[in-house]
């Protein structure tokens, strides 16, 4: 095994290795090329957790995506035809993205790509930045072989963020976004001629040529962004909000629900499965302060879907349900409040969290978060299987969730009481034995008259 290979194994959630696994499978079956790529490299090779990964083919990247989808191993989330590559989400939540190694020209800056397959060094050179510009071969004959052309590791050594080519963010004037977002998030600074070559983007007014879906597309990822406070907060002072919203632009921009946002997010204990759908979360709290008026231009201009819509404006009816069944007097013992927030999306136990006027309907969900949540995830299949139940039968999740109410409910042990100090020792006849200092004080003589 190469230490790359050792790196990125280590790096994944067990999901993420078994997804790593199915993935190279279906691929060796198909017969295509497969490497890993993009943000997953970036976020393993600078010691950050991984949370998706992107996959690049040489072949019909579609193909790959249907095939495993055929085999209900995933489920296809959306497909673009024009550029062949999938977005799937696999068990256990994790999000993937297939897509064919492309080369890409444009006409003029900011026009539809002409797309056209390519092999992995192609693909790698006409990518945005060289931190992104990188693979990891996970074909048999070349396993945990690192590509680097543009040479991105030495700029994520040296923490910068340097564009592949002369005219990369002149051809898709969308990549400034990635590049002010990148630079927020990972506290990188701009290579001196890529900071130029943005200036020359934005003196030439060239990102009001981004379409409504690319700014969609990246709305999409600062709502999935760990901080999306500190970059929506870096774009403010970039003068770009105004592409999303005029309105934000102003005294608008809801900044401080999007630092509650972070914080709360922060509340639940890493390795913890908890799945959030962040568009809707992150689009009621971007536009709190807006009218009816703006939103309906927000929505225009980000050319939102009906289902886009749905999931931020449907928000708040669903959470405050939720907050109706947690403030009853009912929900008092652990196992209750937990069987109340399991089953509810994460997005609306955030938006709680966030707006909740209750403080014990914050209390709780903190709770359930930092500690219900985690001792849930203790009860394992092995001891289901103690109690003579396999899963998949129909007994399996009655027992589980009857084994999890015993952790929950169950009172923690009080500590043993440290022993008593023995008593003094005693001479066999007469008054107790001194010791210590006063054992060699003078004993009091009084004066004979």
């Amino acid at each position: 095994m190469s230490d790359y290979m050792f790196m990125l194994e280590s790096h994944l959630s067990t999901d993420q290795n078994r997804v790593v696994r199915e993935v190279q499978t279906a691929a060796s079956e198909a017969g295509m090329s497969l490497f890993l790529t993009g943000g997953a490299m970036r976020d393993m090779l600078g010691g950050s957790a991984i949370r998706d990964l992107d996959f690049c083919v040489e072949g019909d990247a579609l193909k790959l995506a249907k095939g495993l989808a055929r085999r209900k191993a995933a489920q296809i989330v959306s497909c673009d035809e024009h550029r062949n590559s999938a977005e799937l989400v696999f068990p256990g939540g994790v999000t993937v993205e297939i897509a064919m190694a492309r080369r890409e020209q444009y006409s003029k800056p900011g026009a539809r790509a002409q797309v056209a397959p390519a092999t992995i060094h192609e693909d790698l050179r006409s990518r945005d930045l060289t931190v992104n510009a990188i693979a990891l071969s996970l074909n048999r004959a070349s396993r945990g072989l690192l590509i680097d052309p543009t040479n991105g590791l030495a700029d994520i050594q040296h923490k910068e963020l340097r564009a592949v080519g002369n005219y990369s963010l002149y051809d898709d004037p969308a990549r400034i976004l990635r590049l002010i977002r990148f630079r927020a998030r990972l506290g990188f600074t701009v290579e001196e001629r890529t900071q130029a070559q943005y200036q020359r983007v934005r003196e030439a007014g060239l990102e009001e040529r981004v379409s409504p879906r690319k700014l969609f597309d990246e709305v999409h990822h600062i709502a999935n962004d760990p901080n999306p406070a500190d970059v929506v907060r870096t774009l403010h002072q970039e003068g770009l909000l105004k592409l999303f919203s005029p309105a934000l632009a102003g005294g608008k921009l809801n900044l401080a629900g999007l630092v509650r946002l972070q914080k709360a997010r922060q509340l639940v204990p890493f390795g913890v499965y908890f799945p959030v759908e962040n568009l809707g979360l992150f689009l009621s709290l971007l536009t709190e302060k807006l009218s009816p008026k703006e939103k309906a231009a927000l929505i225009k201009g980000l050319a939102l879907r009906k289902s886009e819509i749905d999931l931020w404006q449907k928000l708040e009816g669903r959470a405050r349900k939720i907050e109706r069944r947690l403030k009853s007097a009912k929900p008092r013992r652990p196992s209750e409040i937990y069987r109340v927030l399991a089953p509810a999306p994460g997005e609306e136990i955030f938006f709680l969290l966030t707006h909740s006027s209750l403080d014990l309907v914050r209390d709780r969900i903190r709770n359930c978060l930092q500690k219900y949540f985690p001792l849930a995830q203790e009860v394992t299949d092995e001891q289901v299987r103690a109690k003579g139940v396999e899963p998949g039968t129909p007994k399996y999740k009655k027992t589980k969730e009857e084994l999890i109410q015993a952790r929950l409910d169950a009172r923690p042990k009080r500590p043993a009481p440290p022993p008593e100090p023995p008593p003094p020792e005693r001479s066999p006849v007469g008054p107790p034995v001194r010791t210590g200092p006063a054992a060699f004080r003078k004993p009091l003589t009084r004066p004979v008259r």
